[in-house]
């Protein structure tokens, strides 16, 4: 399921990595490949969300 564009940060335990993998997708995938700094500020936001929300390595919980 792909979700829009939003401008509040959900937290990470309400989506997977996955979900907001493929959102992350779909953003560069409108853009054609080329962000506007609207659509930049947007990857930034899921970016950080997917790093939350995906699954931590052994070597990053010891960080």
């Amino acid at each position: 399921m792909l979700h829009s564009m939003s401008t509040t940060v959900e937290a990470a335990s309400e989506r997977s990595a996955a979900e907001v993998n493929e959102e992350i997708r779909a953003l560069w995938l409108r853009s054609g490949g080329t962000l506007t700094s609207e659509q930049r500020a947007e990857y930034q936001r899921l970016v950080m969300e997917w790093a939350a929300a995906a699954p931590q390595s052994p070597s990053r919980r010891a960080a």
